[in-house]
């Protein structure tokens, strides 16, 4: 059997889509999982990258924050969180959310450093207040590259929060992980596949919400 046969029974049958283990509640979990790792991300990284990036300074230790980062393994840590905090949501959030902040750091702080300094040092001039030149004149511009740095960590989150079911918890990496144990691979396929389709809207999502929040000019930069 290849897999597009896997992936035909695996959604064909109709026990897949009821119950508690049911692909609608799978999708919510995960949805879940992905929504509250990314805003802690965020509420994280953009904030440091906006006024890192509107100074200018600490683009160095941000750069090193960021690839010890994208260093430490995932599963690794989840299994060292688990160890130390026991199972819950605690040990998955922090793994998610040590490989989300990376690139909503850095790109935040990209960002706001690639805006023309033409416009900032003419709004200086007219004695606009920090808070306002950063919120006013930067983020706009800067908001298509902010935008791809949380696309990018959501993707990221999306793809890495099957880790979740390794530690008894919900979410589509269930599938995945009850199929191999019980050598079902048309569920491990069917679980894959939800994942990466999943990965898929939250990118056609991201280019909507871009066609909406970002103004024309900047677009057609």
């Amino acid at each position: 059997m290849n897999v597009l046969n896997f992936v035909n029974a695996f959604f064909s049958d109709s026990a897949h889509w009821h119950g508690y283990d049911g692909i609608p509640a799978r999708v919510g979990e995960h949805v879940q999982y992905t929504l509250e790792a990314l805003a802690l991300a965020a509420a994280i990284g953009l904030p440091i990258g906006l006024v890192t990036g509107h100074y200018g300074r600490g683009g160095n230790a941000l750069s090193l924050v960021a690839t010890a980062g994208r260093a430490l393994p995932s599963f690794g840590l989840l299994v060292l969180m688990t160890t130390l905090l026991g199972f819950g949501m605690l040990p998955v959030m922090i793994p998610l959310v040590v490989l989300a902040v990376p690139p909503i750091l850095v790109t935040t702080y990209e960002a706001m450093r690639s805006v023309d300094p033409s416009p900032v040092d003419a709004a200086r001039g007219m004695g606009m207040h920090e808070s306002r030149i950063l919120f006013q004149v930067e983020l706009p511009v800067a908001l298509p590259l902010i935008l791809s740095g949380l696309r990018s960590a959501a993707i990221q989150i999306v793809s890495t929060a099957t880790i979740a079911a390794y530690v008894s918890l919900g979410g589509l990496g269930r599938y995945i992980v009850d199929g191999l144990y019980q050598h079902n691979y048309e569920k491990v396929v069917g679980g894959a596949t939800l994942v990466a389709v999943l990965a898929l809207v939250t990118l056609a999502l991201f280019w909507a919400v871009a066609r909406v929040a970002v103004s024309p000019g900047v677009r057609r930069r």
